[in-house]
């Protein structure tokens, strides 16, 4: 008999509490990745001539509160996830 999985919103739904403060930690750091990524390529673009071209967004901001959050939130859901494995 096949046993049908549930959608991924019914899985976010009936997960821990752990599991959601994990999950929600490695998106964090998804982010944050991502705004490290922005940063260098702004800052390997940076010249004289393209100044007017480069973005206003603040990445290093970003990623330091991704990350500060994201690890925070690994650190309090992890050891619960792995406890129930």
């Amino acid at each position: 008999m096949h046993r049908m999985m549930p959608d991924p919103l019914t899985q976010w739904a009936l997960a821990s509490d752990a599991m959601r403060l994990a999950s929600t930690g490695c998106a964090l750091w998804l982010i944050a990745g991502g705004a490290a990524a922005m940063e260098w390529r702004r800052n390997r673009l940076r010249s004289l001539e393209r100044l007017e071209r480069v973005g206003w967004v603040p990445w290093t901001p970003i990623f330091l509160m991704c990350a500060m959050v994201g690890g925070g939130c690994l650190m309090m859901g992890v050891p619960a996830v792995l406890g129930e494995l």
